[in-house]
Order: C-alpha cells, then sequence, then structure tokens
C-alpha cells in the first residue's frame, strides 16, 4: 500500500542577530510531522512558493495546515477595523490560501489546525473574532498560561459530526494557544466543538472527502483522540 504524501504547512521568520539565522528563515515544530509519520503518512514541509501551489497539489494526497503565532488578515473576511493585537505573515498566508483552495476545489483532504483551522474556516468563507476577550465576557485563558504539551480546558464534541464519529467522545481535554476565534458558520460549515465559555473550537465541511479544522493542537497527543484525528486524517488520505 502506497504511503500518502501530506504537505505540511510552515511557519517563517525573519533573520537576525539573535535568531536561528541571519537570513530568513522557514520553522515546523517537529511533533507535526511525527504525528503524520505515526499514523502512517509521509510528512513533506512546504515552501511558501504560491506560484508552484498547484504542483505541489498535483503530489500530495493530504494538507495539513498548521498554527502559528499570527493571523489571518482581517481584510480578507472583509474587516476593515484591524485589532492592535493582529500579527499577518503575508506571504504564508498568501501561500497557505492558494494550497487551502486548490485543496478544496480538489476534495484532497485536509486537516486545520489552529491557525491552520482558522486560514480553512477564512477561504470556505467564514469570519473571525480577532481578539476573543473583547467578544466573550469571562472567557477561558485560551492562551492557556501552562505548557503547551498540557491539556489547557475541555472541549464539548457536538453529536453527529464527523470529529464526533472519529473520537467516540462527548468531551475532550485539550491545549489552546489562540486569541482569536472562528465568529460565524458559513455555508457548507459545520460547527463540531465548543469549549465551555461558548467559544467555536471545531468546523468540518460534510460535503467534502474529509475537511476538518480544531482549534487545539492534536499534534501533541494530550487527548486520546488527538490521535484518532490523525488517524483518520490519513487513513481519508488513502481512499
Amino acid at each position: 500500500m502506497k504511503t500518502p504524501l501530506i504537505g505540511i504547512t510552515m511557519d517563517s521568520e525573519a533573520g537576525g542577530e539573535s535568531a536561528y539565522s541571519k537570513f530568513d528563515w522557514y520553522a515546523l515544530r517537529e511533533n507535526y510531522c511525527g504525528a503524520v509519520a505515526q499514523s502512517g503518512g509521509l510528512p513533506i514541509p512546504l515552501p511558501h512558493e504560491p506560484e508552484l501551489a498547484q504542483h505541489y497539489l498535483d503530489l500530495i494526497d493530504g494538507l495539513l495546515i498548521t498554527g502559528g503565532a499570527f493571523d489571518v488578515d482581517p481584510s480578507m473576511y472583509g474587516a476593515s477595523d484591524i485589532h492592535d493585537t493582529v500579527v499577518t505573515k503575508g506571504k504564508r498566508t498568501q501561500f497557505e490560501w492558494a494550497m487551502t483552495e486548490g485543496a478544496l476545489k480538489r476534495d484532497i483532504p485536509i486537516l486545520g489546525i489552529c491557525g491552520g483551522q482558522q486560514l480553512l474556516h477564512v477561504v470556505m468563507g467564514g469570519k473571525l473574532i480577532q481578539h476573543i476577550p473583547d467578544s466573550y465576557s469571562d472567557c477561558l485563558a485560551h492562551e492557556q498560561p501552562n505548557p503547551r504539551n498540557e491539556a489547557g480546558h475541555a472541549v464539548r464534541i457536538k453529536a453527529g459530526t464527523l470529529l464526533h464519529d472519529i473520537v467516540g467522545v462527548d468531551e475532550m481535554h485539550v491545549n489552546s494557544a489562540h486569541h482569536q476565534a472562528v465568529a460565524d458558520k458559513p455555508e457548507g460549515v459545520i460547527i463540531n466543538a465548543l469549549a465551555p465559555d461558548s467559544v467555536l473550537e471545531g468546523i468540518e465541511a460534510p460535503e467534502k472527502r474529509f475537511c476538518l479544522g480544531v482549534q487545539w493542537h492534536p499534534e501533541f497527543h494530550i487527548d486520546e483522540g488527538d490521535k484518532k484525528i490523525f488517524d483518520a486524517f490519513i487513513e481519508a488520505t488513502r481512499i
């Protein structure tokens, strides 16, 4: 059986005297690749070359859109005001948009994680909350103070969704590293998970072969359901 090729988007940082390199560089946490490999996929990091997106899409069997310490440009979902906490990375977002849009058109399985879920949501016509504390009173600490390899809060998984079918439970304990969140439910998108403070934590598009986004980081394998998410993603790329 062919090992499915999983394209993984990377982060990028500017070079400097105190950085990894004096020149601009890519970054990708090892556990993104490790989680793909453990579930039977072949992880392939994708450089930010928007003009090559269609060539990458010709090669890969699945697309993993990762998170990062930045935000989707609010103008991409029609917002005229930009919150002062918003940080953007233009070339990365341009590349991820091209990859995500192309994967949706080709019905290539997609898993969006944290900021990757937010990008996926916007590509599918959704909007984002630019800063959770401004929209939710008494909200949880979604940028958790404890280490990212520990759970920060629980999420309720909605019955009857793909995510619920995958994890087989009504609740998961997840880590949390975000200040933005999904704001709405555009046509074709289902909300599949909520935090106790009602922040939307997961999305899916049931008309697609596999199109799932989660606001937490399942690559850390904190909850038993996290590996099941990767297993289901990789399995979908074999069909």
